[in-house]
């Protein structure tokens, strides 16, 4: 068989287990622990999930799936950790979608923000100064590291990762681009040749990338037995990678400081700040993509914080705003942004710091310190969510590693435990159906459910979500 249709197939497969990430099962409805929706809201215009689905189906295009056969899951109405559809099913949202409601849906203090923006200046172009953008920049840079100085505002985490290397080849005068395999960094054009995984294979129209393995203990490539050997022998890699492509030619390594759709990896003690020394002793810009796990994601304001290092440059959108409006960025160093003083930064977005997006921004950030959602989820996930994880884990054999921090964790699943052969697409999106129709949203890929509830969760949630993550295991035959 040809590298080609390996290839092809491959992506087939991740595309099929892709798609079924919004679909409802077959010939099932979900229950879920309460079957009543609200009053008000749920069937507000008379339709059924069959209708609205099928309306969606047939005229909406969606992202990483064959278009056939589609059954959207319709959500018609949330609250906090809980949505509805329209049929009045309820469920606990332990995807936060796509991973972005960090604060849960319809927060009050989130939507009282847009809507004050909305009545005042609904939408401004970037060339102008406005308030609301100025104030959440200043809001963003209180929670980086000292020497950050600007942000540029974009509308996504891809866009942010696509400027910040731009950034670093303006200011480097270097080309190349390093980034693991194991990583996601979005689909624009050099966000998902950066990126790792299958999604770049059919994308690959960008050069000067250049792919390197990170750690990952449970399926290490550097036969290691322990996290420091882990750490030591995945550093000695991208040293050689470094090395071996020409120090010279290279203008950043961009590296998601926990990985989050690759498997929620958390690097061991040590390796973030080895790849700063890295780039240090080869002057290599360091841009940390922090689109999913920032804002609290990881018990910390950014999961860097936890890791002793200061890349050059950070991306961010998801959390920082609970994904209300559509929005990300770069949070720019001293050096790099004065580097463009007296040149010609060559970018620029339509709705860049788009006052209802920063508005959405503002009132995130302060509803986030006010409330100590951060420091929720570093106790949750120490106290709460991560021992029962893992008494989960050694209750399911199936389950062969749970991983993660904060509210920021993947239960990596298996068809044999002693071989640690990945459990197939198919079995992982029947195992999902399954979830659904117990009540949960969960966030499956690949070979893994990731549990990733809001960081303003409640005990009683994680205890909820819990029995019916052990039903649903206990009940799953492969």
């Amino acid at each position: 068989m040809s590298l080609t249709s390996t290839a092809n197939e491959t992506l087939v497969e991740h595309a099929d287990a892709a798609a079924t990430d919004a679909q409802q099962p077959d010939g099932q409805q979900p229950t879920g622990p309460q079957d009543a929706g609200p009053a008000t809201g749920a069937q507000a215009d008379g339709r059924s999930n069959a209708e609205v689905g099928a309306d969606d189906a047939s005229v909406v295009f969606h992202s990483w799936s064959k278009q056939g056969g589609l059954k959207p899951l319709p959500l018609a109405g949330g609250q906090g950790t809980t949505v509805w559809d329209h049929d009045g099913n309820r469920y606990l949202d332990f995807s936060t979608q796509l991973v972005f409601t960090n604060m849960g849906h319809q927060h009050p203090k989130i939507i009282a923000g847009i809507t004050e923006q909305l009545g005042t200046l609904a939408t401004v172009a970037p060339a102008h100064g406005n308030a609301t953008r100025a104030e959440a920049a200043r809001l963003i840079l209180q929670r980086a590291p000292e020497g950050f100085e600007k942000v540029f505002f974009t509308n996504g985490g891809a866009d942010a990762n696509e400027n910040a290397i731009r950034m670093a080849r303006l200011v480097t005068g270097r080309t190349k681009v390093l980034s693991r395999y194991r990583s996601y960094h979005g689909n624009t054009g050099a966000a998902i040749v950066a990126t790792g995984d299958w999604r770049r294979i059919p994308n690959e129209h960008a050069t000067g990338h250049v792919h390197f393995f990170g750690p990952y203990l449970y399926r290490s490539e550097f036969w290691a037995s322990t996290p420091e050997e882990e750490c030591a022998r995945a550093l000695h890699h991208l040293e050689r990678t470094v090395q071996a492509e020409g120090p010279e030619s290279i203008a950043a390594i961009l590296l998601e400081s926990v990985p989050g759709t690759a498997g929620i990896m958390v690097p061991p003690p040590g390796y973030l700040s080895g790849v700063r020394a890295i780039c240090d002793r080869y002057d290599i810009k360091l841009i940390l993509d922090e689109v999913m796990a920032g804002f609290g994601r990881t018990g910390e304001w950014f999961a860097f914080d936890a890791h002793d290092v200061r890349p050059d440059l950070i991306t961010f959108a998801k959390g920082v705003n609970s994904g209300y409006v559509p929005v990300g960025g770069v949070i720019i160093s001293s050096d790099i942004a004065h580097a463009f003083d007296d040149r010609v930064f060559p970018g620029g977005l339509t709705y860049s710091g788009h006052p209802l997006a920063a508005a959405s921004i503002v009132a995130t950030q302060r509803a986030m310190a006010e409330e100590g959602a951060v420091e929720n989820a570093r106790r949750i996930g120490a106290d709460v969510l991560g021992p029962a994880l893992v008494e989960l884990g050694a209750k399911h054999d199936v389950i062969g590693e749970v991983r993660g921090t904060g509210v920021f964790w993947a239960l990596e699943l298996v068809a044999d435990p002693e071989t640690r052969e990945p459990l197939p697409t198919p079995t992982v999106a029947a195992l999902k159906s399954d979830l659904i129709s117990r009540g949960l949203l969960p966030f499956a890929t690949d070979n893994r459910i990731h549990v990733v509830p809001p960081i303003n969760v409640t005990d009683d949630e994680v205890a909820r979500a819990l029995a019916i993550y052990d039903e649903a295991f206990t009940a799953f035959r492969p």
